[in-house]
């Protein structure tokens, strides 16, 4: 496939594009849960375990890891439209406030100075939107101003999300929390600046994010549930992708969550419970795998009409000829899942080992907050750690594996993955082949 388009999930990783965490999520780290972030964590250690990740995709496996950045500001450096675009998004996202004529002088000085100033300072008033309030006080020339920021894309980082690259292009998804809902107008003007086909942007009531999209070679898969709504898998449906069978994934609750009180960030994207290793297995949770319920969508022409049976995703990914590699539930919550396939049977595994002490720590302090909620999937993956632990037998280091052929590389990811993702999350994969 050439850039921009991928049809397996296995076919040889070439091409990704990441977004090392900034200032957007030290602002997210001022509130956590509010930010969509599992628990609270070491921004820094997250700054440098990132650095690790793009420099094992390169110097390892000798995948071409591009920055959203980075490749925004090349391209403006040598094309005016680009530039133009950018700074007039970046314009167009400064708000003032103040007496008229204070406000008129501000705007008339941003926009009368643009060329000023390099593409990353439009770049970042683009990522903060910031709202700028000025007041005069006393004395000559005296001003109070007041900068703040709403909702900071804390989570753009997860660069999986903003979009699904599939075997027509990229859709561009819709995010279903408002606190992500600006994240794609950035990933969308890179795709523009790099010229890779944008087929479809996803429209209102329609959400979509790229973690519950899964390519797979002769069919693919959709997760519908938290984050991505029937209409925005309708939408994929119909402009999307071209696949010849379409599995729409309902987001399973978790068994151990008592009634209608279940927490759908546990398994918020069909890759947070699911992935693929190779041409002929998968990786996942068989507990949240029988019970996440399947629509079979078969194409007719131009158009796809949805068959009669309905199954679950065990049974249905066993009829297409793939084994299951199964996931406890402290090693699927501590992002097993969420690897980054490489190649057929090779893959870049989380440390779970690592993560799982501080995803254990974060689900104590849950159940002695709200027992009724968490306290029994608390107790049973802290049983579950313990007995892997004493085994050695926690994943990727795993005897499953490698009586499957699939190989790994193990990185640690313990502090990154507190906003709730890991190394599939956090790469758009933009070209496998």
């Amino acid at each position: 496939m050439m850039e921009g388009r991928i049809k397996a999930e296995w076919d040889t990783l070439k091409k990704v594009v990441v977004h090392k965490p900034g200032i957007e999520v030290f602002l997210g780290l001022l509130d956590p849960t509010a930010s969509l972030y599992e628990r609270s964590f070491d921004l820094s250690a997250a700054q440098k375990e990132h650095d690790f990740l793009v420099s094992v995709l390169k110097d390892e496996f000798g995948v071409k890891a591009k920055t959203l950045e980075g490749e925004i500001k090349a391209k403006a450096g040598h094309n005016g439209k680009i530039k133009d675009m950018v700074v007039n998004a970046a314009l167009k996202s400064v708000s003032f406030s103040g007496s008229k004529k204070d406000v008129t002088i501000a705007t008339n000085n941003l926009k009368e100075n643009a060329n000023e100033y390099d593409i990353d300072y439009f770049i970042n008033t683009i990522m903060l939107m910031p709202k700028v309030s000025i007041r005069r006080a006393n004395g000559a020339g005296a001003m109070r101003i007041s900068v703040t920021e709403k909702n900071p894309p804390a989570n753009l980082y997860f660069m999986r999300d903003q979009q699904a690259v599939t075997d027509k292009g990229i859709f561009l998804s819709r995010m279903a929390k408002p606190q992500r809902r600006r994240e794609p107008i950035l990933t969308s003007m890179l795709w523009n600046a790099v010229k890779l086909p944008i087929v479809h942007e996803t429209y209102a009531p329609g959400t979509f994010e790229g973690g519950d999209f899964m390519p797979m070679g002769n069919f693919a898969m959709i997760g519908i549930g938290d984050r991505t709504n029937r209409q925005g898998a309708e939408q994929m449906l119909k402009y999307g992708q071209s696949f010849q069978e379409v599995a729409m994934v309902h987001q399973p609750s978790h068994p151990l969550m008592p009634g209608n009180n279940t927490d759908p960030m546990i398994d918020m994207h069909l890759d947070t419970y699911f992935n693929v290793a190779g041409s002929d297995t998968v990786i996942g949770s068989e507990l949240l795998l029988k019970r996440a319920t399947v629509e079979v969508y078969k194409k007719e022409g131009e158009n796809y009409r949805k068959g009669k049976a309905t199954t679950n995703l065990n049974d249905y990914i066993r009829s297409k000829g793939f084994n299951i590699i199964n996931l406890s539930t402290i090693e699927q919550m501590s992002y097993s899942s969420n690897f980054l396939c490489i190649r057929d049977h090779l893959i870049l595994a989380i440390d779970s080992r690592l993560t799982a002490k501080k995803v254990l720590k974060s689900l104590s302090e849950k159940a002695k907050s709200d027992p009724k909620r968490y306290k029994a999937i608390f107790a049973h993956a802290k049983k579950e750690y313990q007995q892997l632990y004493r085994s050695g037998q926690m994943f990727p280091n795993r005897r499953e594996l490698r009586q499957n052929g699939v190989d790994y590389s193990t990185i640690d990811l313990s502090s990154i993955t507190g906003g709730y993702g890991g190394a599939h999350c956090m790469t758009a994969a933009i070209e496998r082949g």
